[in-house]
């Protein structure tokens, strides 16, 4: 049976989008199209510790609610963040993002932490005592602030310090910020000032809403959702759908390191205690639409008089995954390059190390999208040698088609051999494509997860890469090169197939006006590349055969 090329491309296109969709889906929770039941984890409890509750609105079960008392705000500023401490809890309630621009209104700086009507996400932090009906402080306790800076003003580094006392217990919470830097110094020093021994327990814990990132559209959602990193079982990706449904996600629950994190599209914020400390982790449901991923770290009995301290970090800013791969083993996976990350991470290694030379992310992934091309040339030709063999004996393939049209055994038979005679490969101009099909799909992770891209411009009009092109003239400029490709390609003898090839590049385009104008750019300059090729290819083809 004839293999048609132009069937098995249109098939190769078509996989391509299962593919994406799928990934789509499952970067935003889902369930994979390709399986029947979720990755079975290690069982997880409902409580996050042995013998000691979640946090409530107390800290403890039982405990009454603390006396109500006249909260603050404090606001932390560098040049790269503002951040909102709330003296009620000392809880992280706003973090504002200087250097990033919200997606959706220009006007407006990126925001990660922050309470609205719409939702909660906040860092939380607080004691856990092993005793029954013993209050220490926790997330909701009054916090007293120290005097000082709230602003760099010249200076490297500011602090806040919180002091609380309850229970015979001061807890001491200092905040570090330093200039330039997205991580979020967080000690916490706890002193007994009582007349007997405690045992307290240290829990850090991020609070998020279930909702989507506000304005975030069809094409471009990703996965927002608790994440984390233990040695022994490395990265694992939550749901929010699980933690509904069953009160918990399944997941490690004891490490002596690692980290526990919310990622978003770009963006993540993790807590990251002390390496080589013990620690369980818990999941868990804290109201109507509102989840917790956090770890509780056991401080040790403590004496009267005496005091321990407690090292934490908290990063919260953009996944830039050479800076994530320093600050903690495991951090940089929250850049979530789908199931072709194999591929995909070499491609922003390679990209990376252009964009030091080129300084400019267009001007980039052009440079790429021609060492791609040369680095597929010999492929290239081989196939654009086949289809431009095939154009020149199209004359006596219609003539096979014409002689055994009521025999397709014949006509089958008779093409196959035709190909054998003038040395044709009926897969040869497919191979090409399919070769290149994971480049194109992995090129769409990393310009998804990238936030080294986001809001990077190109020129003119293009002003952010990771962004739709606001004009389309990038989709028009791709349609208009599929069409020049289709015409250097030999003519279907099915009419049907020839309107539907025509018809390729009109959907194409058409859904390219939603994806990354940085990817419909790399297909722009791929097809201008591969045009140029064919078209000389297929002249001395053409040249060839009118000398005979």
């Amino acid at each position: 049976m004839e293999i048609n090329k132009r069937t098995i491309l249109w098939i190769v296109f078509s996989v391509s989008l299962v593919v994406l969709w799928n990934n789509w889906m499952v970067s935003n929770g889902k369930q994979s199209m390709f399986s029947a039941t979720p990755p079975a984890r290690t069982a997880t409890v409902a409580n996050p510790a042995p013998g000691i509750a979640a946090p409530n609105a107390a800290g403890v079960p039982g405990a009454a609610a603390p006396a109500p008392f006249q909260s603050e705000t404090i606001t932390m500023t560098t040049d790269v963040m503002k951040v909102d401490i709330d003296t009620a809890g000392g809880v992280i309630k706003r973090l504002e993002l200087l250097k990033f621009k919200n997606a959706h209104d220009k006007t407006k700086n990126q925001v990660l932490f922050d309470v609205t009507p719409n939702g909660m996400y906040v860092a939380q932090t607080g004691l856990l005592s092993n005793v029954t009906g013993l209050t220490l402080p926790t997330k909701d306790t009054g916090f007293v602030a120290k005097s000082g800076p709230r602003a760099l003003d010249g200076a490297n580094e500011i602090q806040l310090v919180l002091e609380a006392e309850q229970g015979g217990v001061k807890l001491t919470k200092t905040f570090t910020f330093k200039r330039g830097d997205y991580l979020i110094g967080m000690r916490h020093d706890v002193a007994n000032v009582g007349t007997v021994p405690v045992n307290p327990s240290l829990y850090l814990q991020l609070l998020h809403h279930g909702n989507k990132p506000e304005g975030e559209s069809y094409f471009n959602s990703s996965y927002t959702g608790p994440t984390m990193y233990t040695p022994a079982d490395h990265y694992q990706k939550l749901k929010f759908d699980t933690i509904e449904k069953k009160g918990h996600a399944e997941h490690a629950t004891k490490a002596d390191d690692g980290w526990v994190a919310i990622s978003q599209h770009y963006f993540v914020s993790a807590f990251l205690p002390p390496a080589n400390m013990q620690r369980e982790i818990f999941t868990k449901k804290d109201g109507p639409n509102l989840y917790a991923i956090g770890t509780i770290m056991p401080l040790g009995t403590i004496a009267p008089g005496k005091s321990v301290s407690n090292e934490a970090r908290l990063y919260s800013g953009p996944q830039d995954e050479n800076k994530l791969a320093t600050i903690a083993p495991g951090l940089e996976l929250v850049k979530d390059y789908g199931f072709l990350t194999i591929i995909a991470r070499p491609i922003f290694w390679v990209m990376d190390h252009i964009h030091d030379l080129l300084g400019n992310w267009g001007w980039t992934i052009i440079a790429f999208t021609i060492l791609i091309k040369l680095l597929f040339f010999p492929l290239s030709a081989a196939g654009y040698k086949s289809m431009a063999r095939i154009k020149v004996v199209t004359p006596k393939m219609q003539a096979i088609r014409e002689k055994y049209k009521g025999d397709p055994a014949k006509m089958n038979q008779a093409t196959m051999e035709l190909y054998k005679t003038e040395k044709i490969n009926p897969l040869g101009g497919c191979l090409p494509i399919m070769v290149q099909m994971p480049v194109f799909i992995s090129l769409y992770w990393v310009l998804q997860a990238s936030a080294e891209m986001r809001g990077a411009p190109w020129v003119g009009w293009i002003t952010d890469l990771t962004a739709p092109d606001p004009f389309f003239i990038l989709p028009v400029l791709y349609a208009i090169s599929m069409f020049i490709t289709t015409k250097l390609n030999p003519a279907p003898a099915d009419p049907m197939q020839a309107k539907m090839m025509l018809f390729m590049p009109l959907a194409f385009s058409v859904m390219f006006l939603f994806f990354p104008s940085g990817l419909v750019l790399y297909w722009v300059v791929n097809n201008i590349l591969s045009i140029a090729q064919q078209w000389v290819i297929t002249k001395k083809f053409e040249d060839a055969s009118a000398k005979k």
